[in-house]
């Protein structure tokens, strides 16, 4: 099945833990993408080469079957290997225009922007496809992460690209975010550490039942 380039951009943005077993990986995730996730980033910061290719692969399979898209976390050859549909960039972890040359017109090229109004500017006139903020609330992931305030959703809406906020993002603050602007949230633990993942998407869901604002 092909990609498909019209994704919606308002939604749960799943991010995968460290797991090492790739059949357990794909059984998990594939959980969470049936309960609604409307996209999906593979992230393995241990995972040797091998392991991240075999992943990915068998990420990218689950993902065109229930049509989500699947983002590369740093690795933009990899994306381009697989023929994911896009990569996310850290603050230190490449450059936007060689992605974008690298993956092409329609590939998602995410940029983290921390809390940093002026970095999601230069990475909207470098051709990022979304910009994320964050951390907004403690993370388990990302203990010392730099704090973000949810002023910066609001103050980056001319920008005209989706906002996703990442960071400690739980059922009960996610909806603060989407009323402050996001259109996406991002979770690893809120969803793949949770009794029922299932139910966490949609909880997280319920946060998008609002108004935008």
């Amino acid at each position: 099945m092909p990609a498909d380039t019209s994704w919606p951009h308002r939604g749960l943005y799943a991010i995968t833990p460290d797991i090492a077993d790739t059949a357990e990986l794909v059984s998990r995730v594939d959980a969470v993408l049936g309960a609604g996730a409307a996209w999906l980033q593979y992230r393995n910061k241990r995972a040797s080469v091998a392991l991240r290719t075999e992943q990915a692969r068998a990420l990218l399979a689950c993902c065109r079957a229930h049509r989500v898209p699947l983002i590369i976390n740093d690795h933009v050859a990899l994306a381009a290997e697989i023929g994911a549909d896009g990569v996310h960039l850290g603050g230190d972890d490449g450059d936007i225009i060689a992605a974008r040359e690298r993956l092409g017109p329609d590939a998602l090229i995410g940029a983290s922007c921390y809390g940093e109004p002026d970095r999601a500017r230069i990475a909207a006139a470098c051709g990022a496809s979304y910009v994320a903020f964050g951390a907004f609330h403690p993370s388990p992931t990302k203990p010392d992460a730099r704090r973000a305030d949810p002023a910066v959703l609001a103050s980056t809406a001319t920008l005209g690209l989706p906002r996703v906020a990442i960071g400690g993002v739980t059922p009960a603050n996610a909806g603060a975010l989407v009323r402050a602007g996001a259109d996406l949230v991002a979770v690893i633990s809120g969803v793949f550490d949770a009794p029922d993942p299932r139910a966490a998407v949609r909880a997280y869901l319920d946060a998008f039942q609002e108004p935008s604002p």
